[in-house]
């Protein structure tokens, strides 16, 4: 899961700075609102990335690994109503 957010994550960074590179280079020559809206969307990207970078999957476990304190996990583990793991 890792490998394809993070396969996921440098695609949209990589159209981000391609739509940058043609709006400014290219596009602007024909039309400069174009471009415009290119760096527009293009600024709308970055942002999204991140959620899908930083996004949990259903395999990923964080919310119930052990803190490394017996006592506090042994605590939680009763309010969860779960059997302690060894």
């Amino acid at each position: 899961m890792l490998a394809r957010r993070r396969h996921v994550y440098f695609a949209m960074m990589g159209t981000c700075i391609g739509l940058f590179v043609l709006a400014w280079g290219f596009v602007r020559l024909w039309s400069v609102p174009v471009a415009v809206g290119m760096c527009v969307v293009a600024m709308v990207i970055p942002p999204l990335a991140a959620m899908v970078a930083n996004r949990r999957g259903p395999d990923d476990r964080w919310w119930d690994d052990p803190s490394g304190d017996p006592k506090s996990d042994e605590w939680w583990d009763e309010l969860d109503g779960k059997k302690r793991r060894q």
